[in-house]
């Protein structure tokens, strides 16, 4: 009987996809944020060049 419960039971599957469905979108964050810091850096270069004129 307790392992008819145990098996029904499906809060343990709940946690597992919610941890799934958070690291999948914590992946496409940092993905976002590298491609962002990327060209941030890219843009602050050319305007410190236009104000320096180098």
């Amino acid at each position: 009987m307790l392992i008819k419960a145990f098996y029904v039971d499906e809060s343990g599957a709940t946690a597992i996809e919610y941890t799934l469905i958070i690291s999948l979108i914590f992946l496409v964050i940092l993905g976002a944020v590298t491609l962002f810091a990327d060209n941030a850096t890219a843009m602050f270069q050319k305007v410190s060049s236009a104000i320096t004129g180098k």
